[in-house]
């Protein structure tokens, strides 16, 4: 069982790497994503279907610039924001109490949009980035 884990993350790594093209920031987003989902969750959350169908579109998203292409591009763009918005956040008082409840609706509209996509096509992508382990800052 913990070895169809690993392989299961080793798997969703190389594919995921193979289809943002080992872009800078992107890379070190979906590591940081991939690890706290591995990190956080039981072996019993891991269904090898929904992980079959992840690769399956992150293989698809590798092979060329379609759709699926373009929507894991901009998932990783909000979430790389995401990231960099909460740590400086973080550093500063005065601009973590500027934070609006606009934007607040906003990520969690992106977070149930994320999940139904997820229900209708039965993967397993993660819908936000709530780990300890954030990706560094791209000059």
């Amino acid at each position: 069982m913990t070895s169809n884990i690993v392989q299961s993350y080793r798997n969703l790594y190389r594919h995921a790497l193979h289809a943002v093209q080992y872009s800078s920031p992107a890379r070190y987003t979906l590591r940081s994503l991939l690890r706290n989902a591995y990190r956080t969750k039981t072996a019993a959350d891991f269904d090898a279907e929904k992980i079959k169908n992840t690769l399956t579109f992150l293989h698809y998203a590798g092979k060329e610039k379609g759709l699926e292409h373009r929507l894991l591009k901009n998932l990783l763009h909000v979430w790389w924001w995401e990231a960099n918005d909460r740590k400086k956040q973080d550093k500063t008082l005065k601009s973590a109490s500027m934070k609006t409840e606009l934007s607040q609706s906003t990520i969690e509209h992106f977070e149930i949009t994320l999940k139904m996509l997820n229900e209708s096509m039965g993967m397993c992508l993660p819908t936000s980035l709530s780990t300890e382990d954030k990706p560094p800052e791209v000059d």
